[in-house]
């Protein structure tokens, strides 16, 4: 735990914690952060949370290793932090903000009991903020279908960020723009991220975000119609049924599982 510096929460406590500089990847601010305000060199374990409030604020989560450098001290107060120190999460501290209680035990969890592959940002370039979707379809008997959109070559949908809303709800404008008369009458489930590609070295080209989402969709009620896929009325999206057994299995025992990493939308 750090304690913080910064006039508006003086002295109280707080994860290392803060926001990316221009040029920088998610992992080297992850780095520069916990160096700056507890004193530690370390590496990344894993990413174990995603928090968003839509493509202008975005929050990664990390579980990481120390690897060098020493507690910070009073001595060495700056700007950054006045200090560091270890909390066993039971004696009194007051805390800049209760948000962190559950990044904590999201990271215990984790530690204890992993339930999703480890993973860390892939540098891969992207201008803007989107979501490449594995969006799935269950059908009653087993049958696994996945959208794909079929402009050039097939593909997996690719939906843009917009600042009124969460990352997350691009899926579900996809969707409606797939399917829009049985829109309605799904529910679109984001089941988590599989990983994330960021690269950030020229600001406002290549510092955009791509995650790669799982998505699952569902009948909101029961009926005959819960064996077929929703019907495509957009020409530039269709079904793929997925014949591969063991990618299919595959597929399936994640998203039943929830074996991914979880993004929590805010608003």
């Amino acid at each position: 735990m750090v304690q913080e510096a910064k006039e508006n929460c003086y002295k109280q406590w707080y994860l290392p914690a803060g926001r990316m500089e221009e040029g920088e990847s998610i992992v080297e601010a992850m780095k520069r952060e916990v160096k700056e305000e507890a004193g530690f060199d370390c590496k990344p374990i894993t990413l174990v949370l995603v928090q968003e409030q839509g493509p202008q604020w975005i929050r990664f989560v990390f579980l990481a290793e120390i690897t060098g450098g020493s507690l910070k001290t009073t001595a060495e107060a700056d700007g950054e932090s006045l200090q560091a120190q270890w909390w066993d999460q039971d004696s009194p501290l007051t805390l800049r903000g209760r948000d962190i209680l559950r990044l904590i035990d999201t990271a215990l969890k984790y530690r204890k009991k992993p339930w999703h592959p480890v993973a860390h940002p892939i540098d891969m370039c992207c201008h803007v903020v989107v979501q490449r979707l594995l969006l799935t379809f269950s059908s009653s008997d087993g049958v696994l279908w996945l959208l794909l959109g079929n402009i050039k070559d097939l593909h997996l949908p690719v939906a843009v960020s917009v600042k009124t809303h969460t990352v997350t709800w691009a899926a579900n404008k996809l969707v409606q723009e797939a399917m829009p008369s049985s829109y309605y009458d799904l529910n679109v489930n984001t089941r988590g991220i599989l990983g994330l590609q960021h690269n950030g070295r020229v600001p406002g080209k290549t510092d955009g975000l791509c995650f790669n989402t799982v998505v699952s969709l569902e009948h909101t009620g029961e009926g005959p119609h819960t064996s077929q896929p929703p019907l495509i009325e957009s020409p530039r999206f269709q079904w793929y049924k997925v014949e591969n057994p063991q990618l299919r299995d595959q597929i399936q025992q994640r998203i039943t599982t929830g074996s991914f990493l979880p993004v929590h939308s805010l608003y």
